[in-house]
């Protein structure tokens, strides 16, 4: 059995699953428009000193001149990899934010790309909801939700690491400020009116000025720093890792640096410029010069999959005194583009010319393999415990993992943590796959379901569950096949795509024959059970139900969750008093074992039959005792289903008051 289903109504049917949760709130959400909107901030502060970008600022006016008559602008600065190009834009940003009243956006499109394409329909969710607009469940609405959301708006938005003229066209509001930034020529946008600018490396002279500025005018030759800026390729995030340096080694002379830069031999041939200017002889003295605790960060940034590191995943791989060796790699410019996740922790971003030096440095390790296995580790175990914390008495087939890991101290902390990872999550999951670690891969998605289901982040979901599906058969668990197939199958049921989710429903039942644990059986019959409801059967989604709750007996949470699944097909069915007995003995079943989960999910159900009786002042009662318990449990989608049923009961019993006041909680709830 699977958990944190919702609950809605399709064509006068009352359905688990979650098939228009978010359209019922965004269709509150957007007869009631709330009358202050958010104004996200954020693009993030420049580093230090800037030089050299004349003419690249004044483009950037340009198209700020044509978004306030009320247009759009696009500007497209393209280049190598640590020419500038990030730190051009936030500095324009952070000197023109009163020109952008209504916030600035940034999306950095690698952590959304996989496998060459870009999960387009999740970032844009992101941009609705920082601009206070809940994203239609249906994410080809997510795109012209979007320009409605930006047509009254004056807003920059910046798009980091691009590399087709088709995303940025699918990201373009209806007004404002959009800048891209891109290692490849785009030309293709200037059909749109982009205007597209090669930003090239820092000349002698202004390298030489930008080194200055750090280390003051009293150090190094003017043909030293000439040659300091040649030697790094005129790429300022080199110049800034080697100018940190030079800042924290006061008797450092600046022609040693050069003379070690002479002396060393190519480098990733990755690392190599246009003009053939070797960045890995900078790296390599980089890399040299930093602690031991520092060099073991430096390669786990090479090891690791995922975008984003912390001092939480160093320190689980052995790293020495992590929180001073993420310290010590910022100061030095390797790491950048803080990330505060809203559960706490802190997340580094390296730049890719960085990742790809540090990849050439670990890449020849004898215990790489082992490190990239304590990475996987790292996720699955947290991944485990963050499941654990969220539901502890859901349906598992992997034992206990991650106990020498910290634990999360609330269900929110816990899922906040998973969303903040879920690149991180994708990527090691595909790594996991290609390595074999079969294992890994399927626990890994089990783990992942209520991220997965309570976010809907479709794209990842379906990807790991089909890699999810392959290691349980590599690893010969038919139990497993079965759990990753279902999983899926709700995501395609989700998604409305019916026959895919049939499909994956028919293949997993082929595999029930091999599976003795007859709970994993019943999550079949569970998920059948909302496709019937889903597809307006609700007297077969009772069969199944009934199904499903055979399979569970003995489990007292299993029963309770397919008691809540079978009302609710009862009541779609017309039998709304038989609903109200099997919930009363599930409540109480509930109540005697602390399934507080559950608890706060049963009224709703319960509200839902009274309305169907007619009783209208039972059923207000319950759906607000259903959502005092998922505010106390920070269960927002939860919350809002319940505001939602208030919303209806209250113009059905003409009580406006009540009405107000949950149209009003919608709104917080949306933004």
């Amino acid at each position: 059995m699977e958990r944190r289903e919702v609950v809605n109504t399709v064509s006068g049917a009352t359905v688990g699953g979650h098939v228009v949760q978010a359209g019922s709130i965004g269709s509150v959400h957007l007869h009631h428009q709330p009358p202050a909107v958010p104004r996200p901030r954020q693009v993030r502060a420049p580093h230090g000193p800037f030089v050299n970008r004349e003419p690249e600022i004044a483009a950037l006016g340009a198209a700020l001149r044509r978004v306030e008559e009320g247009g759009l602008g696009i500007v497209v600065f393209t280049g190598l990899g640590g020419v500038g190009k990030t730190e051009l834009i936030v500095k324009f940003t952070e000197d023109h934010r009163e020109h952008f009243p209504d916030g600035d956006l940034y999306a950095d499109l690698k952590a959304y790309r996989h496998q060459g394409g870009v999960d387009l329909p999740e970032l844009l969710a992101g941009f609705l909801r920082a601009l206070g607009t809940e994203p239609p469940a249906v994410e080809a609405e997510r795109f012209t939700a979007f320009r409605t959301a930006t047509a009254e708006r004056r807003c920059l938005f910046f798009l980091d690491n691009v590399e087709h003229a088709a995303e940025v066209r699918a990201l373009l509001p209806a007004r404002g400020l959009v800048v891209v930034a891109s290692r490849r020529r785009l030309p293709a946008l200037r059909t749109d009116g982009a205007e597209v600018r090669r930003l090239g490396p820092l000349s002698a002279t202004a390298g030489a000025e930008l080194v200055r500025g750090w280390v003051g005018s009293g150090r190094g030759t003017d043909g030293e720093l000439a040659e300091l800026v040649e030697l790094c390729g005129g790429l300022p995030l080199a110049l800034n890792a080697v100018g940190s340096q030079l800042l924290d080694r006061d008797n450092l002379p600046v022609g040693r640096v050069v003379a070690e830069l002479h002396d060393r031999e190519g480098g990733l041939a990755m690392l190599e410029d246009e003009d053939n200017n070797d960045l890995g002889a900078t790296y390599d003295l980089v890399y040299e010069r930093l602690s031991a605790q520092g060099r073991e960060l430096y390669r786990l940034i090479g090891v690791h999959p995922g975008p984003f590191v912390s001092a939480g995943l160093a320190r689980a791989v052995g790293v020495e005194r992590a929180e001073r060796a993420v310290g010590e790699l910022r100061d030095v410019h390797v790491l950048d583009e803080v990330l505060d996740g809203d559960e706490g922790e802190d997340r580094y971003r390296a730049h890719d010319v960085v990742r790809l030096h540090a990849y050439g440095r670990a890449r020849e390790l004898p215990d790489r393999a082992a490190l990239l296995a304590g990475v996987v580790a790292y996720y699955r175990g947290r991944a485990s415990l963050a499941d654990r914390t969220m539901a502890p008495k859901r349906l598992r087939l992997q034992a206990p993992s991650g106990g020498e890991l910290p634990g999360f101290p609330s269900e929110t902390a816990a899922l906040e943590w998973l969303y903040a990872e879920r690149a991180n999550f994708r990527a090691v999951v595909e790594e996991a796959a290609r390595q074999g670690w079969h294992g890994e891969v399927w626990r890994l998605c089990e783990s992942l379901w209520l991220l997965y289901h309570d976010r809907k982040l479709y794209q990842d979901w379906i990807a790991t569950h089909r890699l999810g599906i392959e290691s349980a058969q590599w690893d010969n668990r038919p139990d497993a096949v079965v759990r990753m197939r279902n999983q899926l199958a709700r995501a395609h049921l989700d998604r409305k795509e019916f026959p895919l989710a049939a499909e994956q429903l028919a293949l997993a039942t082929e595999q029930v024959p091999l599976v003795a644990d007859r709970q994993v059986v019943g999550v079949l019959y569970e998920t059948d059970g909302l496709f019937c409801l889903a597809d307006g059967r609700p007297a077969d989604a009772v069969e199944r139900f009934t199904l499903a709750l055979a399979e569970n007996r003995g489990d007292e949470h299993g029963e309770i969750v397919q008691s809540y699944h079978l009302a609710q097909a009862l009541i779609a069915d017309g039998r709304a008093e038989q609903a109200l007995t099997l919930l009363a003995g599930a409540t109480a079943l509930a109540e005697d074992t602390g399934d507080n989960d559950m608890l706060m999910k049963l009224p709703l159900v319960r509200a839902r039959a009274h309305r169907a009786l007619g009783q209208l002042d039972l059923a207000v009662a319950q759906a607000e005792d259903c959502a005092r318990r998922a505010e106390e449990r920070s269960q927002y989608a939860k919350e809002a289903q319940a505001h939602t049923l208030l919303v209806a009961l209250a113009e059905e019993s003409a009580n406006e008051e009540l009405a107000e006041r949950s149209r009003e909680r919608l709104r917080q709830l949306a933004e």
